[in-house]
């Protein structure tokens, strides 16, 4: 905390702007020098002409802005400059602000994680905004600025809140026993812990909607061969991704394209074609039963699955029914060629080559997709390590009310009321920090 940090704080390569940050105690020490300017004027765009410091040979005229501490986005005094985008001056003014007094270059993610240590924001919120640079769909953006705007903190807060008050009523007895207070506490608090026992498995139980938004959906596309698998995958990828052909068993290996349905993040992949009785194959046969093992895999595996039936025969193929559920979509492809198999669940009529169904499909699965995200009037988990604390927490809880002394059920709440805090860095946590921020992209 005591050096200088700085970084590119735009994306790599010639643009018609690149942004450097610069942030820590020696920030307006290093303008000065590279400026000659003596006053700093704080939250102002200034047009200056940067120069090295020793040839005071120019590096570039840019904008300027100062941001004081504590009242920028570190909490630090905090220097941004505003380069015309060449790959030359940006390179040469890193170099020079490398050679200052007490600078160097930040680590991945140290901006935002000074930000937290000085108060500015906490780690649900710091993770939003790694979230947020990485958003790729509507949905995605959503979550992060909302989680960014501290609606998980507040949820998370809020428990911690009603925890330490019920924490202080069993505390009071314990140290106030001859006092004049309301007897059998552990019967008193326990509708209380019963409640917020109902409210973070409630809020555990959802499907991981959060999770699945922040790392995509994943959906399955399974078949049997040559019902039209891998031409359906290039329809909605509106590209050649995989290949199409008349010959049994062209797909082998599980080829998967990332695509936005409606604002959600899709994670979208191709499978071989489902002939389990052909998992004991060698040579040429053993890679296809390889791929034909994975795509079962990967069918069971799956957020949602779209089973493609092949329109043009009449039976319907029994190991792609076999994982119809409440989460699959089922498609009869070539729909044009015949009247389909028949099935015991609905299905979309489809030909991928004529364009037939397809429109209703699409409106098909992002229903499914909607279904299983849910909607977005509370605020979702986004990480694993979330799901952890909060199950401790509802463990430490489901403890407490079995607690036989007053001593113990205090301490259950303590360990419940820690687990809340781990979320969002309300208590020591510098374990967790290089976890959080490794994954940040330098200049953030």
């Amino acid at each position: 905390m005591n050096e200088t940090i700085f970084a590119l704080a735009s994306g790599s390569g010639r643009s018609g702007v690149a942004v450097v940050r610069v942030s820590g105690p020696l920030a307006f020490e290093s303008l000065k020098t590279l400026t000659r300017e003596t006053d700093i004027v704080p939250r102002k765009v200034l047009l200056k002409s940067l120069q090295e410091p020793v040839s005071r040979e120019t590096i570039d005229r840019a904008l300027v802005t100062a941001f004081p501490e504590p009242a920028s986005y570190t909490g630090e005094n905090v220097v941004e400059y505003s380069l015309h985008g060449s790959p030359a001056v940006v390179r040469e003014l890193l170099d020079v602000l490398g050679r200052q007094k007490g600078h160097r270059m930040a680590l991945p993610g140290e901006f935002t994680r000074r930000a937290f240590e000085n108060g500015k924001m906490d780690l649900t919120e710091a993770e939003a905004v790694a979230d947020l640079i990485n958003a790729e769909t509507q949905m995605q953006k959503a979550q992060a600025l909302a989680q960014m705007e501290g609606a998980l903190s507040r949820l998370y807060d809020g428990w911690r809140e009603d925890l330490s008050r019920i924490l202080a009523h069993v505390e009071a007895e314990i140290e106030f026993p001859d006092e004049d207070l309301p007897g059998g506490i552990v019967e008193t608090v326990a509708p209380e812990i019963l409640g917020l026992i109902a409210a973070l498995e409630a809020h555990l139980n959802d499907q991981r909607r959060g999770e699945r938004l922040r790392e995509g959906i994943s959906v399955a596309v399974v078949g049997a061969p040559n019902a039209g698998k891998s031409s359906l995958v290039n329809a909605l990828a509106q590209r050649d991704v995989a290949i199409v052909s008349e010959l049994a068993g062209t797909t082998r290996d599980i080829i998967e394209v990332h695509l936005d349905v409606a604002g959600y993040p899709v994670i979208l992949s191709d499978t071989a074609g489902l002939r389990p009785e052909q998992l004991s194959g060698e040579g040429q046969d053993g890679i296809e039963a390889e791929g034909i093992r994975r795509a079962l895999a990967r069918g069971r595996e799956a957020d949602l699955r779209v089973l493609v039936y092949d329109g043009s025969q009449s039976v319907a193929d029994p190991h792609t029914q076999a994982l119809a559920d409440e989460n699959s979509l089922s498609v009869v492809n070539k729909f044009d060629l015949g009247g389909g198999p028949t099935l015991s669940q609905s299905f979309i009529p489809l030909s991928v080559k004529t364009g037939e169904g397809f429109d209703l499909f699409l409106k098909a699965l992002e229903a499914k997709i909607v279904g299983l995200i849910g909607g977005n009037e509370a605020p979702a988990l986004t990480r694993q390590r979330h799901r952890e604390a909060l199950t401790a927490c509802v463990a430490a809880l489901r403890r407490s009310l079995e607690a036989r002394m007053p001593e113990l059920l205090a301490e259950d709440l303590r360990l419940a009321i820690r687990d809340l805090g781990r979320i969002t860095g309300r208590v020591d946590i510098e374990d967790l920090l290089d976890i959080v921020f490794r994954d940040f992209c330098i200049g953030k």
